[in-house]
């Protein structure tokens, strides 16, 4: 498989790609196992749906409310709604478990001399927090947040704003999704993509394409050529 040339630094999204966002479901003890797979599908849609309908009305609001906010209707939806519950699950959030084999992967990836950083929606709280309580504090060199620019991705400027801050041109980044909207759109954006298709998605048909897809981040750092 042909190695990506140029990249100097690896540009990761937080939920779903590092962070299981479906962990904080698994870990309520108070939802029906039975109902935690509908909870988790249907609070990320209207997470996702929301952060884009805000972006279209010019009516932002940061991401600790969206989830919030989309929890509260996943909940009511599912005949789940309580105060108490939502609260815990909000909690949880902020504690999800990363996948099996990111801290090794971002290790490899820093010895091989690359730059590692988050390119996210969620708030700098909620990030820090996700990382901290995942023990990644010292594997990542920075973490970007959408609530800098007050829009959410897919909108360039989310990831001009992190151009920006790492001073790297787009052909020198290597983005990592498991969103395919979001690979894709960074893609079109200029920047070098690794599609993590986590779960089986179809591709889009959209704008950009990304470089190469893979089941797990794993296969990263094989695919890039370290920096000269």
């Amino acid at each position: 498989m042909r190695q990506i040339l140029g990249i100097r630094a690896c540009l990761f999204d937080a939920y779903g790609t590092i962070f299981d966002f479906a962990s904080a479901a698994a870990r309520c003890p108070d939802i029906p196992e039975g109902q935690r797979s509908a909870l988790t599908t249907l609070w990320r849609d209207k997470q996702l749906q929301y952060t884009w309908l805000r972006s279209l009305q010019g009516r932002y609001a940061d991401f600790e409310q969206v989830t919030n906010d989309a929890l509260d209707f996943a909940l009511d939806s599912l005949g789940l709604a309580s105060p108490e519950r939502q609260a815990r699950l909000m909690a949880l959030y902020l504690s999800l478990s990363p996948f099996p084999e990111v801290p090794e992967t971002l290790r490899a990836l820093r010895q091989a001399g690359f730059t590692t950083a988050i390119l996210s929606n969620g708030t700098p709280a909620m990030l820090d927090a996700a990382i901290r309580n995942a023990g990644l504090e010292t594997l990542f060199d920075a973490v970007f947040s959408a609530d800098a620019v007050q829009v959410f991705k897919t909108h360039p400027r989310v990831y001009e704003y992190s151009l920006e801050k790492l001073g790297l041109g787009a052909a020198q980044v290597s983005f990592q999704s498991s969103n395919a909207w979001d690979a894709y759109a960074a893609s079109a954006f200029g920047m070098r993509v690794v599609w993590c298709n986590r779960y089986g998605q179809r591709r889009e048909r959209l704008p950009g394409a990304p470089d190469h897809e893979v089941t797990s981040l794993a296969e990263l750092p094989a695919l890039l050529a370290p920096p000269g």
